[in-house]
């Protein structure tokens, strides 16, 4: 749980810290440099990974790891938060947790109960409040369309949580986390080169402090606290620990670059928050009642 907190409260304040790096620099640009920052901070970290136990197969997983994040996730997200306001754009991580639950029922057959159900349609349509009422901003020009973008990051973010649960058990999570880094690195380098030439000696300090926290801060550690909380808790439940990235998100928005939310907006996001809250209550009842009843359908934390 420690962990969980740890990634909560370094990804929550990555939206508003984004944000302030794109006013410097093309969304590419940034994603490409914080991948190498964090790949220079993992070289140091190598001497301490575990040797990993490779299985035939395991490069699929590894190959889908890196696909999803960093390479989709960025991707979508990169672009997300220079079209939305980052308060909106947390908001929308709340449905991560229920793409997972929903993931796992299509891909690892694990049947889903009522609650997530209902919760998994209520989010939905708490998002698209959230995308129709957004209101255009300075900092926030197409609130719909980077919604949209962000909740393509979700999805890319609940394979990336699947795979490394497949994965943890025999690879480091710091390995894992490197592996990601640098392939972000590779990855962005032609997408940031084709957004234009930069004056680097025009960027100010406060831009190269942003891009260190996002790749050391946000990247490198963050994914590595993530990744050791799946090692240790099932997916589901260290999913859910994502549902606190939009406090963080909107407190961090307000206090550091003063954004805004309409009512709706604000009614959308209780409306979210009281829907994976109301999935995760149902779900542990659905458990219970199956652990009293009959065993658990190849449950999520026996995977790996």
């Amino acid at each position: 749980m420690l962990y969980l907190i740890a990634a909560v409260l370094l990804w929550g304040t990555s939206y508003a810290v984004t944000k302030s790096a794109y006013s410097s620099m093309p969304p590419m640009h940034v994603v490409w440099l914080r991948m190498i920052m964090a790949f220079v901070a993992f070289l140091p970290l190598l001497r301490f990974v575990k040797k990993p136990q490779y299985q035939a197969g395991d490069w699929k997983l590894l190959l889908a790891l890196v696909a999803f994040i960093p390479c989709l996730y960025f991707t979508f997200e990169g672009f997300a938060v220079s079209f939305t306001t980052s308060s909106q754009a947390g908001v929308v991580t709340a449905v991560m947790p229920l793409v997972v639950a929903l993931v796992a029922w299509l891909v690892l057959k694990e049947r889903p109960s009522a609650a997530t159900i209902a919760a998994a349609l209520v989010s939905v349509a708490g998002v698209a409040v959230l995308s129709l009422f957004g209101r255009a901003q300075t900092s926030a020009p197409h609130p719909m369309l980077g919604n949209l973008l962000e909740l393509g990051a979700m999805l890319a973010a609940a394979g990336s949580t699947l795979a490394v649960k497949r994965l943890s058990a025999r690879y480091d999570p710091l390995l894992l986390t490197g592996t990601q880094m640098g392939a972000g690195a590779v990855f962005f380098a032609p997408l940031a080169l084709a957004s234009g030439p930069i004056h680097w000696t025009g960027v100010p300090a406060s831009a190269w402090w942003s891009i260190a926290y996002l790749g050391v801060g946000c990247g490198l550690a963050a994914f590595v606290f993530y990744n050791s909380a799946l090692q240790m808790l099932p997916t589901s439940r260290a999913a859910l620990a994502i549902n606190a990235v939009p406090v963080v998100a909107m407190f961090t928005g307000w206090l550091a670059i003063g954004e805004t939310m309409t009512i709706w907006q604000v009614s959308a996001c209780v409306l979210i928050i009281a829907a994976v809250v109301f999935a995760e209550a149902g779900g542990r009842d659905h458990a219970s009642e199956q652990e009293d009843g009959q065993p658990l359908n190849a449950p999520v934390d026996r995977l790996g």
